[in-house]
């Protein structure tokens, strides 16, 4: 079987404290339950700056700095264990708040977005010194309006107010006046989610040398949905974030799942480039601003910042098998089925154990899993515990039972073929995918032979089944042998016509 095959990842994170406070859902419904909170009073005091946001490990290894080992290695608990960042990883970048908000402005395709003057004059010369900004983006922003005029819009027109700073510097306007999925509010969640999504494919594009014109499918996989009355999530994020990456050559199509979406997306993608549908897809997914500050109040109680307060966001490019890259081993998957049950053995079972028997292994023969990548910086104080260390003891324990591994094994069985979380609470950032752009090097250059990719969602949360949702795929070292797409090798396509032909002549010859 000619597997597809990982070609990279890229990855961004965007810092922006002033959607804490007016887009994350814990704010926004505080602000309605409980408006004079104390909470509420002081929230600007529990922001980091963008500084201690690039400064912090966990987003050093989101972008490709610090390896996932090497975060290990730190320990645990980074808040207070700074390190030397930078703007720029291996794999992606950090942007700051005011740059993100032009690119809101630039992701708009009809003239929803203003933004003020002198925000404009400040920002937009270091907007467009941005390697991955061009010419014609940049006409896009314009000069902006008078600040009153902006306010006006917020007060009379129901637009959606873009704060910097804690300063009313534009808005995003309604899209209809009485369509409730194009208010203005759905329009800055969804223009975000582009826009992050934007820059994570800007940088895929750069960082692998990629023609975006040989792209031919894009499947978009992050949590919001966009559509009108009509057809409520019927829109396509895909297509509009190729359009504006210039992937003129690709088409796509939106995939939803809670949590588990990318890893659900990266299996389809591998499933359409191992058919031959198309030779290269990416999968991308943009930032939530619903998550922002989720468990905000949790924090503050601890005494730490408020840690939720970065956009995350992610673009994947799946392959024809080049002989070298990391194969998708589409037929050891994983899949949490309507009949599996929510119990946590059942659960491992579905997406872990079955895939490995399929493939006679055993726990042991993956050497890294990246299961739900969630910070425990992030987890731990608001009573969720570490979710990967989690995941990583009942993996090892399912492999005691079974007898992969002794008992007195175990720990350092998670010690082995786990890794610390980093991934920000986006939902669906941290299932599984943040590893993949260590993977593709891990599985080449590294020591690495095998990893599994899981996602696990909560399709609960949509109130139309109580089912839990999950699936997982494993990606291994390529061998070098690729075999052509076709069924049937050439040596049997020979002997058909060998068999065909002796039949024709004992026809003819009245046999």
């Amino acid at each position: 079987m000619n597997y597809s095959v990982l070609k990279g990842a890229s990855y961004a994170l965007i810092h922006t404290p002033d959607m804490i406070l007016h887009n994350g859902t814990t704010q926004t419904t505080e602000k309605h339950v409980n408006p004079d909170s104390e909470y509420l009073k002081n929230i600007r005091d529990s922001y980091r700056t963008y500084e201690q946001v690039v400064n912090y490990a966990p987003n050093q290894t989101y972008i490709g700095n610090i390896h996932p080992l090497e975060l290990k290695e730190l320990g645990k608990g980074w808040v207070d264990v700074e390190v030397e960042g930078n703007r720029y990883g291996k794999l992606g970048e950090i942007m700051p708040q005011d740059e993100f908000i032009v690119m809101i402005k630039v992701a708009d395709a009809f003239g929803l977005v203003e933004l003020e003057k002198e925000f404009v004059a400040d920002v937009k010369p270091r907007y467009a010194a941005h390697e991955l900004t061009t010419d014609e983006e940049v006409a896009s922003i314009g000069e902006g309006i008078d600040r009153d005029e902006i306010a006006r819009l917020v007060a009379e027109e129901h637009a959606e107010a873009i704060y910097n700073n804690d300063i009313l510097i534009g808005c995003v306007k309604t899209a209809h006046d009485i369509d409730v999925n194009l208010n203005a509010h759905v329009m800055y969640e969804n223009l975000v989610v582009k826009a992050s999504g934007v820059l994570a494919f800007k940088h895929l594009i750069k960082s692998h040398n990629l023609d975006v014109n040989t792209v031919e499918y894009v499947i978009e996989c992050s949590e919001e949905a966009c559509g009108d009355m009509n057809q409520r999530g019927g829109g396509n994020f895909a297509k509009a974030i190729a359009e504006a990456v210039g992937a003129t050559n690709a088409t796509g199509s939106d995939t939803r799942g809670f949590c588990a979406a990318p890893t659900h997306a990266l299996i389809q993608a591998a499933s359409l480039v191992q058919a031959g549908t198309y030779e290269n897809v990416v999968v991308v997914a943009g930032g939530a601003t619903a998550k922002l500050g989720m468990n905000g109040k949790d924090h503050v109680k601890k005494g730490l910042p408020i840690l939720e307060d970065v956009l995350g966001a992610f673009a994947v490019l799946v392959s024809k098998n080049d002989g070298v890259s990391p194969v998708l081993r589409t037929d050891l998957v994983g899949r949490h089925t309507v009949g599996t049950g929510s119990s946590p053995q059942a659960v491992i079972t579905s997406l872990i154990t079955n895939p490995l028997d399929k493939a006679g292994l055993t726990v042991k023969d993956v050497e890294r899993y990246s299961v739900e990548m969630q910070n425990p910086d992030i987890t731990k104080p608001a009573g969720a515990g570490d979710v990967p260390e989690a995941n990583y003891k009942m993996i090892g324990a399912l492999g005691v039972k079974r007898g992969d591994l002794e008992r007195k094994d175990l720990m350092s069985f998670i010690d082995q073929h786990g890794m610390p979380g980093w991934a920000p609470t986006q939902g669906h950032i941290p299932s599984g995918v943040p590893y993949l752009g260590f993977a593709q090097k891990d599985l080449t250059e590294g020591d690495v032979n095998r990893a599994m990719i899981v996602g696990k969602g909560s399709l609960f949360l949509g109130r139309m089944t109580n089912l839990f949702d999950g699936v997982s795929i494993i990606i291994e070292r390529n061998s070098g042998e690729m075999k052509s797409n076709s069924s049937v090798s050439k040596e049997e396509i020979n002997g058909m016509i060998g068999e065909a032909m002796r039949n024709f002549a004992s026809h003819l010859l009245g046999e």
